[in-house]
């Protein structure tokens, strides 16, 4: 009798238990309805298109007609706009917001809270990326855990911002100055110590390697063999035909600023042939000097546009525009001259060959805010004779690709990572358009716009018209 009642008591005790436990919910669902859709690839928009997201993934992509949206989806009404993936930039960097001067930037940052402002000024540069569309950063040099840091916050949802790819500090060869320190660069004096130091770099959880300034071609293999052993790709700063030259045949996984910096007239055609030939990825930085610039003194009022400035705080808003009041005369921009002497055979000597070209813009570094750097870039690519389409799928799936994450990102289609930016306007007729972002839905989740008048729960099922 005891073991029957004790029997019983168990029972019910089992059942409140599980009565009590949470219950496993089904993931949300959310279509956005109505507008053009590019996919990221080459191909005809679909118009009239839906796209419906369970969870963080895309389930469903394609003509609102023949796309069934469940009735428990809360549906973004995008008519009249266009939608395509979330934009990737392939060299950004968070621990700067457009300062004028790196001398007096980094110890700004120090004499107003140190690391406690650093981390403000990530996530500050973080939310602006978000909010232009960019969903996805490779950033290319940064103390190491204050980046990862951050990383670690935006994935874990304490932080709205860009999702962030990290390296840390970059390795170079014989680097000083503010920007070095700044950076968190680090310098080696011998190939095995720039093993060393990637070895390290990867065992602390660094995403790819940067490898900076004054490398030789042994440095550089070094790190790629270091790297590679470690499943991490590397990314190369690289102006000067010979520097380009070491890098590729070394094995270097991307090819940054390549043309951009008016260090030497266009590359040898042979240059060029090989690069292609091997299918190394380019990412250009065209617009970060040569044309922010003239693009500044046509129109210096940019510099306190308004929607911009409501992604700052005050006190670094303050601070960013006192560094820009003599904006011409910043040490910045002295080459910037010579630099537009050649920026236009830099970005087509790459465009008319059919290279592999990614978009990567440097945002960050002077003038070059986060929130327009990465337009800006496709608008100078569309403008020197990339398709617009083109420039729409090298900011998206080509970036993807060669970042390693073309499983994931980069194109709308079933069983991708729900990244989905819409803007008003269509692109293929102005790019500009990318410069007004309306709605960004990353991982799933609307992050801007879609969440008042634009987005209700569905109370039918049906098509999604």
């Amino acid at each position: 009798m005891r073991v029957r009642f004790a029997s019983a008591v168990a029972i019910v005790v089992a059942l409140t238990v599980a009565a009590r436990a949470p219950r496993a919910q089904a993931p949300k669902r959310l279509a956005l309805v109505g507008g053009m859709l590019l996919t990221g690839y080459e191909v005809p928009p679909v118009h009239h298109a839906a796209v419906v997201i369970e969870g963080n993934k895309i389930v469903q992509a394609g003509p609102a007609s023949e796309v069934k949206v469940p009735s428990d989806a809360t549906v973004v009404d995008t008519s009249g706009r266009t939608m395509l993936p979330g934009l990737i930039e392939a060299h950004g960097h968070l621990i700067a917001l457009g300062h004028g001067n790196y001398e007096t930037w980094f110890p700004w940052i120090t004499a107003h809270g140190g690391e406690a402002m650093l981390m403000r000024v990530m996530e500050t540069a973080a939310r602006q990326l978000l909010f232009a569309g960019v969903t996805t950063t490779v950033d290319l040099g940064a103390p190491l855990q204050p980046i990862l840091t951050i990383r670690s916050r935006i994935n874990r949802g304490e932080v709205v911002g860009t999702r962030v790819l990290a390296s840390g500090p970059w390795i170079s060869r014989g680097a000083s100055g503010a920007m070095q320190v700044g950076f968190g660069g680090v310098n080696i004096t011998t190939p095995q110590e720039a093993a060393q130091q990637t070895e390290k770099l990867a065992a602390a959880g660094v995403d790819h390697i940067k490898a900076h300034a004054g490398l030789t071609f042994d440095d550089y293999k070094a790190i790629v063999e270091a790297a590679h052993k470690q499943g991490i790709r590397v990314h190369a700063h690289v102006y000067a035909e010979q520097d380009v030259r070491h890098a590729l045949e070394a094995g270097v996984d991307v090819l940054q600023h390549v043309g951009s910096a008016g260090t030497a007239p266009p590359y040898s055609p042979e240059l060029i042939r090989d690069i292609v030939n091997a299918g190394r990825p380019v990412v250009v930085t065209a617009a970060h000097r040569a044309w922010v610039y003239p693009d500044t003194a046509a129109f210096p009022e940019r510099l306190q546009d308004p929607e911009m400035k409501k992604l700052f705080p005050p006190e670094i808003f303050a601070e960013v525009q006192d560094s820009l009041k003599n904006w011409p005369a910043l040490g910045y921009f002295q080459r910037t001259d010579r630099e537009m002497l050649y920026r236009e055979r830099g970005v087509k000597q790459f465009i008319e060959s059919g290279a592999v070209m990614g978009m990567g813009t440097d945002s960050g570094t002077p003038m070059n805010f986060h929130s327009e750097a990465l337009w800006r870039e496709i608008k100078v690519h569309v403008d020197m004779g990339m398709t617009p389409q083109r420039a729409i799928a090298a900011a998206t799936r080509v970036n993807a690709q060669i970042i390693g994450k073309g499983r994931e990102l980069g194109t709308i289609e079933p069983g991708k990572l729900a990244d989905i930016i819409v803007v008003k306007g269509n692109p293929l007729f102005d790019i500009v358009a990318l410069s007004n972002v309306e709605v960004v839905v990353k991982d799933g989740t609307v992050l801007k716009g879609g969440s008042t008048a634009d987005a209700k729960p569905r109370t039918s099922s049906g098509s999604g018209k």
